[in-house]
């Protein structure tokens, strides 16, 4: 049983349906990717988790029970809507944040002092939220999400506004925080970042749920079954029969790359078997799976 669960949760706007009945189980200590295109009713969901809004229907569960003001407490949120009061420095911005989250003024302070050194930021506490940029700004944003400690972290498009060595560097602390024991929800459009970070995710479209699982599992079962062969020899590869066809083959100075797929129960190490009683040097042979971004284009396509 996961850390949140969500049962049959519904929730409208008026004639608009935000959320058509998802269930889903966070599994706890992963990252967990919750992917859909925009107006797709993820947003709506991490809200309702939050109990920022309540659903129409169906429940949901944090460590098993009801989930409750005190349970949230628990939670670090980081909105996509940036919301840093602009006018405000950013130490004390901080510090009440921490607060809000049921930390002493002492242990809000030494925590942040550590986010604060680590991320090296420093001179940054006397300064006004509106001297920052957008992407200094992301910086105290997330420390003020993750300095509670928080059971569960929800991430809404968490590298918005950074270039990529800061992107790194959030990517880093968030793995961190998943090997202290966090559960992490994370939100994005980043299909990168999803296939670098996320043990499972949830794809919902149109307020359903469309497909959900392992990621490694989802890229295998939208596979076609075909692998890249790249060798060095005088002759093109052969097709054996029954085990592989040769696809296509490109030769570049001897240097060939090419694309086999494997017949119906046949498989890999047959192909690779086949191809080394050949008279050619492999020099890579590698299984070809979809990367995340062509899944959830063709999931979303097809759904529409």
């Amino acid at each position: 049983m996961g850390i949140i669960q969500c049962k049959d949760v519904c929730k409208s706007f008026g004639e608009k349906v935000a959320l058509d009945h998802v269930s889903l189980d966070f599994p706890e200590g992963k990252i967990f990717g919750l992917l859909g295109p925009n107006g797709a009713g993820k947003t709506t969901l991490i809200r309702i988790i939050n109990r920022i809004t309540i659903p129409n229907e169906g429940t949901v569960l944090f460590d098993g029970h009801p989930i409750t003001q005190s349970d949230v407490e628990r939670i670090g949120y980081l909105p996509e809507e940036r919301g840093l009061y602009r006018k405000m420095k950013v130490g004390d911005q901080a510090m009440y944040l921490a607060q809000l989250k049921g930390m002493s003024a002492r242990d809000a302070a030494d925590e942040l002092k550590k986010w604060f050194v680590k991320f090296d930021i420093q001179n940054w506490w006397g300064k006004k939220v509106e001297e920052l940029s957008k992407g200094m700004a992301q910086k105290v944003q997330f420390i003020t999400t993750v300095v509670h400690k928080p059971s569960l972290l929800i991430l809404d498009e968490p590298f918005s506004g950074f270039d990529p060595v800061n992107a790194q560097l959030i990517r880093e602390e968030i793995l961190n925080l998943k090997a202290q024991g966090a559960t992490i929800v994370l939100s994005t459009h980043n299909m990168e970042s999803v296939e670098e970070l996320c043990d499972d995710i949830a794809l919902i479209n149109k307020s359903r749920l469309v497909i959900t699982g392992g990621v490694n599992e989802i890229r295998h079962k939208y596979g076609n079954n075909n692998v890249e062969l790249v060798y060095t020899g005088r002759s093109p590869i052969a097709p054996e029969p029954g085990v592989y066809r040769v696809l296509s083959d490109a030769d570049d100075a001897g240097r060939h790359t090419a694309v086999l797929s494997i017949d119906g129960g046949s498989d890999t190490s047959a192909v690779l078997k086949s191809v080394l009683s050949q008279p050619v040097t492999v020099n890579s042979f590698r299984e070809l799976v979809p990367r995340m971004n062509d899944i959830f284009i063709k999931l979303v396509t097809e759904e529409e």
